[in-house]
C-alpha cells in the first residue's frame, strides 16, 4: 500500500526557532501576561506601519469594537460596509448598538466599491469600514475623501492586510484607526491576537483603558518590580488585552515579514503561471499604486466554465490530501442578518457572485516547493475532469 502524503493544511504558520526560544524567555521570566514584550510589540508594528500608535490586543475583532467605541458610535447610528467579509466586521458593529449598512464590491478587486458607499449614506451615517480582502489595498484616496466630506470616521478591517500599501503609505497609517489581526492563518501571526493603529492619542489613550477592564493607563505595571501601584477604573472595560506570550511570538513574525512576503509573491507568480490556461477566475491584476501582501490567492470556479462547482472543487482537493478555505459566503445571506435586518438574495449581486465561487488555496511561508507542485497539479487534475 502506497504511503499516504501529508495533508496540506490551509494557512498553516512558519514557526521558527527564534520565537520558540522567546516564548521559553518569557515564561521563565514569569512576566507571561500584558507586560514589556507587549509593548515591544507594539512598537514594532508602529515602526513598520509608520502609525504613531500601536495597541496590542487579543484579537482583531477586539480591535474594531473598541474603535466604534472611541469613535463614539451608539444606537442609532448607521455604519457603511462590505458584505464581502467576516462576520466579525458587521457584529462589532451591532455590539456598540448601531446598524451595518452595506454597500456592494467591486467585482475585479473584491473590495467595498466607493461609489456604493456614497449612495448607501445617510443623515445617521457616521463611520466607514472598509475591509483589505485577500490583503489587496481597497481604494483609500477615493474612501478618504468621502468620508472628509460627509465628516465620517474611517476605520479599516485590516485584519489581512499588514504588509500592504496604497499609494506609497503603509495600511495602517491611512485611515482614523487600523485593525490587524494576528491569528494563525495571518501573514504575521501570534496564535490569537490583534493590533489597533491610529495617530490620534486621545484615541490610543482609550483604546489602551478600554482594552483593560477600563483601569487608569498602564495598569498592568501594578505587580511590576517598581512596587505595587494603586489603579482606578474609569470606564467599565473590558478583557481584551495581548498576553506577553502571544507578542514574543509576533515580535520574530515581524521581523521575518520581507521574507514571508518573497516567498508568498514567489508561490502567487507559480500559482498564476500553472493556472492561467484552465477556464476558471484568476485574481485580478495588481494595481501599480498598490502593494498586495499576498495574503489569500482565491479562485473564481463557475460550473459553467469548470465543468465542477466551487464545493466539488474543494471537495476533491480535500481528497488529494488539500486544504481550502471560503472568503467568504457574504454576510447578508447568513441566517441572522436575514432575519434581523431582512436582508435577501439579489440585494449585493456582485459580492453573491465571488461568494457562490470563491475559493482560496494554501499560500504560506511554509509552504515547499513540493507542496506547491502538488496543489497546482491537484487543480489543473480537478479541472481537467
Amino acid at each position: 500500500m502506497a504511503k499516504q502524503k501529508k495533508y496540506i493544511v490551509f494557512g498553516s504558520p512558519y514557526i521558527g526557532r527564534e520565537e520558540i526560544d522567546e516564548m521559553v524567555r518569557t515564561l521563565k521570566s514569569g512576566w507571561i501576561g500584558t507586560g514589556p514584550k507587549a509593548a515591544k510589540f507594539e512598537q514594532a508594528v508602529c515602526d513598520y506601519t509608520g502609525a504613531r500608535y500601536g495597541l496590542a490586543l487579543n484579537s482583531c475583532t477586539a480591535g474594531l469594537h473598541l474603535s466604534l467605541l472611541v469613535c463614539g458610535i451608539k444606537p442609532g447610528d448607521e455604519v457603511i460596509t462590505t458584505p464581502l467579509t467576516f462576520c466579525a466586521t458587521v457584529n462589532t458593529i451591532i455590539h456598540v448598538g448601531a446598524t451595518p449598512v452595506f454597500a456592494d464590491v467591486d467585482p475585479g478587486s473584491m473590495n467595498i466599491d466607493p461609489k456604493k458607499i456614497e449612495q448607501a449614506i445617510t443623515k445617521r451615517t457616521k463611520a466607514i469600514v472598509p475591509v483589505h480582502l485577500a490583503g489587496r489595498p481597497c481604494e483609500m484616496d477615493e474612501i478618504m475623501r468621502i468620508a472628509k466630506k460627509h465628516n465620517l470616521f474611517v476605520i479599516e478591517d485590516a485584519a489581512q492586510a499588514l504588509g500592504s500599501a496604497y499609494n506609497g503609505r503603509k495600511i495602517g497609517s491611512i485611515g482614523d484607526l487600523t485593525c490587524f489581526s494576528f491569528y494563525v492563518t495571518k501573514n504575521v501571526i501570534t496564535g490569537e491576537g490583534g493590533m489597533v493603529t491610529t495617530a490620534n492619542k486621545e484615541f490610543a489613550d482609550k483604546i489602551k483603558i478600554y482594552a483593560l477592564h477600563g483601569m487608569s493607563k498602564d495598569a498592568w505595571k501594578r505587580f511590576s518590580d517598581d512596587g505595587y501601584k494603586h489603579y482606578q477604573v474609569i470606564f467599565p472595560g473590558y478583557k481584551y488585552n495581548m498576553t506577553d506570550m502571544q507578542a514574543s511570538i509576533g515580535i520574530h513574525q515581524l521581523k521575518r515579514i520581507g521574507q514571508f512576503d518573497k516567498k508568498r509573491q514567489k508561490i502567487w507568480n507559480q500559482y498564476n503561471a500553472a493556472f492561467s490556461g484552465l477556464p476558471i477566475g484568476l485574481p485580478a491584476p495588481i494595481d501599480k499604486n498598490i502593494y498586495h501582501n499576498k495574503h489569500l490567492y482565491t479562485l473564481l470556479i463557475d460550473k459553467k466554465r469548470a465543468g465542477v462547482s466551487r464545493d466539488e472543487f474543494m471537495r476533491r482537493l480535500h481528497e488529494r490530501g488539500i486544504g481550502t478555505g471560503v472568503h467568504y459566503i457574504p454576510v447578508h445571506l447568513h441566517q441572522y442578518y436575514r432575519e434581523r435586518f431582512g436582508y435577501k438574495p439579489g440585494d449585493f449581486p456582485n459580492a453573491e457572485y465571488i461568494g457562490e465561487r470563491t475559493v482560496s488555496l494554501p499560500l504560506s511561508a511554509k509552504l515547499s516547493q513540493s507542496d506547491v507542485n502538488r496543489i497546482t497539479r491537484a487543480v489543473s487534475e480537478v479541472i481537467v475532469d
